[in-house]
């Protein structure tokens, strides 16, 4: 063990040196660069401008490679926090959470404040993230083995019980948005069946309704329909507004007064990173749900501008970068997109990810852990500084803001994949969403519905498979009744409030 430590203290001490050379750090700063402004553009994202940054690698020391590579997926989740708060427009999908409440902060005049809050939170974050991974590294390997398909139902199951609770007086609505999530979720080929389900011999729906596309249509297209409809600007009238827009260190004060959100947050983006295949948009949502679970009685209802709503979803959202990286590392198995790409260009630098990149390229590991942790500093410091003048957004008239957003968003939709599917599937969302906002349905609900619907089929399918129709695979090991204690408990606490609220009102009126 004392070798193990006095090993990785020279390996870190080694990765250190890389970034008392100028030409390393400039390499890391463009990474952070490129990686918030691909977050911020809806439909591009950190797996767009990984790909795009590969080709700049080759001839490159592996060293500066990897610094340019770590920086941008450091910086992407920070940068789509920006867009969701000001536009409503997630930038990527994990972002989404972070428009719930991002957003009605921006309609209150608060978008500095909501910004800071982001931006710390995505720092903070994405340094438990990195140093999590850090002391994982060693017992990798017992950690992502514990989940199977058993235990990836009933995560799922836990995320969609959140339903239930996070949308108030408005239960029916939310049930039904959370059904037509999942129809939409089911469209297109069956992985485990192999049919073709709902795409009404439509070819474009033949792979799904794609994620990103829906997205944007729902909560950026929509909103700014609505916004047009209504005139005016995003924050209101800027001659009452324009005090409170700047009140950025407002956001970062928020962040420490609130500790304990941002803690869970990572917690629960490490956690979520680290299981193949789940992926950011699970954790930021499952942290934002957990967030108002916690909250038994928040100060301003969650969804109509709660800091704490963007606090979740932004330090679960960086975090799970440091997470997704441990079965990457270990196994060459990719936690999520982004790290799909890094593991490909790992490998065209000569890296095999593996035990023997564990027990051979140490110093790379570590070179990659402290751009990590160094790029996340830094985007957070970009977008602090810029904060101010990018809150201003909110207060540009509608009837100019909403055809640039309008279409930057339509070309967002675009150039995910080049295929024009996808924009007819982001202007049918903006239809779908308009009318949600207009009769009150939460969008919220049907947003956790179409990400987890996927998953939870999957792994139902495959528990059963794997279990030969067996129901007591799902209570077998301790991982899956763990999640099932969750579960019910999750489910008792509206009943358990409503409980206390009638005990404390009987004990008034007596």
């Amino acid at each position: 063990m004392f070798e193990a430590i006095i090993e990785s203290a020279n390996a870190l001490s080694t990765a250190s040196l890389h970034f008392l050379h100028f030409n390393a750090l400039a390499y890391l700063v463009m990474g952070t660069c490129i990686g918030l402004l691909f977050g911020a553009i809806p439909g591009l994202g950190g797996t767009t401008a990984l790909a795009l940054i590969i080709p700049l690698t080759f001839g490159m020391e592996e060293a500066n490679a990897i610094m340019l590579m770590g920086g941008s997926m450091a910086a992407t989740s920070t940068g789509g926090s920006v867009s969701a708060i000001l536009l409503n427009t997630p930038g990527i999908a994990p972002n989404a959470a972070t428009t719930f409440d991002g957003f009605p902060l921006a309609q209150q005049g608060r978008a500095g404040e909501a910004i800071g809050a982001g931006a710390t939170s995505s720092a903070l974050g994405g340094l438990i993230g990195v140093f999590t991974l850090l002391a994982v590294i060693p017992i990798a390997k017992a950690i992502v083995l514990l989940f199977g398909p058993p235990e990836l139902f009933l995560l799922a199951i836990f995320g969609l019980c959140a339903i239930g609770v996070s949308t108030g007086d408005r239960m029916l609505q939310a049930l039904i948005a959370a059904v037509f999530g999942f129809v939409c979720a089911f469209v297109g080929f069956d992985y485990v069946s192999g049919i073709i389900r709902y795409t009404y011999g439509v070819d474009a729906l033949y792979d799904g309704i794609k994620l990103v596309p829906a997205l944007i249509g729902l909560f950026a297209i929509s909103q700014m329909i609505d916004l047009a409809v209504k005139g005016g600007s995003i924050a209101g009238d800027s001659s009452t507004l324009e005090t409170k827009i700047q009140n950025v260190s407002d956001g970062i004060k928020a962040v420490f007064r609130n500790w304990s959100t941002m803690l869970s947050g990572s917690a629960i983006g490490t956690f979520i990173g680290a299981v193949p295949g789940v992926g950011g948009t699970v954790a930021a949502f499952l942290s934002y749900s957990t967030q108002v679970q916690r909250d038994s009685n928040p100060d301003v209802p969650y969804g109509r501008g709660n800091i704490k709503g963007v606090i979740a979803p932004e330090a679960a959202n960086n975090a799970k970068d440091g997470g997704s990286l441990i079965p990457t590392l270990a196994f060459g198995i990719p936690g999520s997109a982004e790290t799909a790409v890094f593991l490909g260009a790992m490998i065209l630098h000569g890296l095999e990810p593996g035990p023997t990149l564990l027990q051979d390229h140490t110093d790379e590991i570590y070179t990659l852990i402290l751009s990590l942790t160094v790029a996340c500093v830094i985007a957070t410091l970009i977008v602090l500084v810029l904060a101010r003048p990018m809150a201003y957004l909110t207060l540009v008239d509608a009837h100019v803001l909403a055809p640039v957003v309008t279409v930057v968003a339509l070309i967002g939709a675009y150039a995910l994949n080049g295929e024009f599917g996808d924009v007819i599937v982001a202007l049918a969302f903006s239809i779908i969403g308009y009318l949600m906002i207009r009769f009150q349905y939460p969008r919220i609900t049907f947003t956790i519905a179409l990400v987890l619907g996927e998953v939870t089929e999957r792994s139902f399918f495959q528990a059963m498979g794997v279990s030969d129709g067996s129901w007591g695979i799902f209570v077998s090991g301790t991982p899956a009744i763990t999640l099932i204690a969750l579960i019910v408990i999750s489910l008792l606490i509206p009943s358990f409030r409503s409980w206390l609220r009638k005990r404390k009102e009987a004990g008034g009126v007596s």
